[in-house]
């Protein structure tokens, strides 16, 4: 019968700071994904607007420091992607133990299943998680589909294994009754899901489920509950690290201060051009005057004291350059060292790198990169399982599921030729098919070797199709 109206109404109270604390989170980092840093928040109290206090104790902004740059650095989305077009640009390779299973299963996952995971691997890094979720359509074939972090809120047993007993999923459905958002919440146990709707104070039942009359099959009206029969909770989790934490705690600081002096020194060099003017006897009545009249005229006017101090001097100033670049780049390493990512400006400082050079700058993606398949193995595993139990696979709780994560990197392909050339006789043709920079589709390939053994003569060469003339095979030879 799903969840009571009174309890849903409590594990909403209870769930609602925790939802709202994590949602706030991954809306920081998906901020900063979307090249939309700190740094680009205008407020009054930045550190980059200049102040000074006047003789009557007020505040305002010095007129020598009008620019306010504020262009953001996009290392968080540049960190995240490389990691997501690392370990999911190509779809794993499962093996269910069947042949047929397996064409089964590749085809309930689409051709397109790269894509979500390389969703999944972006919610995660963004929220530290991320969520897929499962269901029958009404023709009753299998669907899945991401489900935003900042939507879900798991509830979990009190056992240390952390047996996911229910979802709670709330979010925001336009009324085109009132033209007003209601807030939906829907409660998924391993049997049913309850769905909810809370307009201001009003907390009720949602009925937007179809009430289908068991005996007759017909549709008598709409119900709040929904009896999806899965056996466990429909939502998967795929965990990017064992905290369960977004990516960007780890270097947001860097990329703040990377912001800060890279802005500073875009302001420094906009507003001062390295010269202070040292006025002598000015003529103006204050320094917005003067400023201005600089920039419209190219030209100032001052009087005689008496005394000669009048004119104007300049002192020059020499910013700090050096310092600053040093900062820069040393920020930067710190950035993608504790991104665990590859800064592309080390492959553009280096064009020809070894095969060697080339696999230590991926070490630290690459030990990331582990880390997140590891704990998406057995979320993936859960998946391929429902699809089993769809086609009515009677062990499919229990039957061993293989997967085969590749990777996408640059790579040395003259010498990883010459690796092939070197390994050819000791390797299987599958395999060298595989790991050749040539193949995209290494099935397809091994077709293209049978038929080219089906079209050659007895040494191997391909024959012309116009030939009249008959290549002698060896046996022929040696009689």
């Amino acid at each position: 019968m799903g969840i009571s109206l009174n309890v849903m109404k409590n594990i909403y109270e209870n769930s609602r700071s925790t939802m709202l604390d994590n949602a706030q989170e991954y809306k920081k980092s998906v901020d900063y994904y979307k090249n939309k840093n700190d740094i680009t928040s205008k407020n009054d109290n930045n550190v980059f607007t200049a102040m000074k206090q006047s003789d009557d104790g007020t505040t305002g902004k010095d007129v020598l420091r009008r620019a306010d740059n504020r262009v953001s650095s996009n290392f968080h989305q540049l960190l995240v992607d490389q990691e997501a077009g690392y370990l999911a640009t190509t779809d794993p390779e499962i093996d269910v133990g069947d042949n047929s299973l397996n064409k089964v299963v590749k085809l309930a996952l689409g051709d397109d299943f790269s894509l979500i995971l390389n969703q999944l691997i972006v919610d995660a890094s963004n929220a530290g998680e991320g969520w897929l979720h499962f269901w029958n359509d009404s023709n009753n074939n299998f669907k899945f589909a991401v489900v935003p972090p900042s939507e879900i809120h798991p509830i979990y047993a009190d056992t240390l294994s952390q047996e996911l007993v229910a979802v709670e999923r709330t979010y925001r459905k336009l009324n085109t009754n009132t033209g007003n958002y209601d807030t939906i919440i829907e409660y998924w146990d391993d049997a049913t899901c309850t769905t909810f709707k809370k307009t201001n104070d009003d907390f009720n039942y949602y009925n937007t489920f179809d009430d289908i009359d068991v005996s007759t099959g017909n549709v008598i009206g709409s119900t709040a509950v929904f009896n999806h029969d899965w056996g466990i909770v429909p939502f998967i989790k795929f965990s990017k690290n064992i905290m369960e934490t977004p990516e960007l705690n780890k270097y947001k600081g860097s990329i703040d201060i990377y912001d800060k002096v890279y802005n500073g020194f875009a302001n420094d060099l906009e507003d001062i051009q390295q010269t202070i003017l040292i006025l002598k006897g000015y003529g103006g009545t204050s320094l917005n005057e003067f400023i201005d009249n600089l920039k419209k005229y190219k030209a100032i006017k001052v009087k005689d004291d008496g005394n000669g101090h009048n004119g104007v001097d300049q002192l020059q100033i020499e910013i700090p350059t050096e310092a600053r670049n040093i900062m820069l780049e040393t920020t930067r390493d710190k950035i993608f060292m504790d991104g665990q990512g590859i800064d592309p400006n080390k492959f553009m400082d280096n064009a020809a790198l070894s095969g060697k050079a080339i696999k230590g700058l991926y070490s630290h993606l690459e030990l990331k990169a582990s880390t997140t398949e590891k704990y998406f193995r057995p979320a993936l595993a859960t998946l391929i399982r429902m699809i089993l139990k769809v086609n009515n696979v009677s062990d499919y709780m229990t039957r061993n599921i293989s997967q085969k994560w590749s990777r996408t990197k640059v790579e040395n392909d003259l010498e990883t030729a010459q690796e092939i050339n070197y390994l050819k006789d000791n390797t299987s043709k599958r395999n060298i098919a595989k790991n050749n920079p040539l193949v995209d589709d290494v099935d397809q390939e091994l077709e293209y070797q049978k038929d080219d053994i089906i079209n050659s003569d007895g040494y191997g060469n391909q024959q012309s199709i116009n030939s009249a003339t008959k290549v002698p095979k060896k046996e022929d030879i040696d009689e």
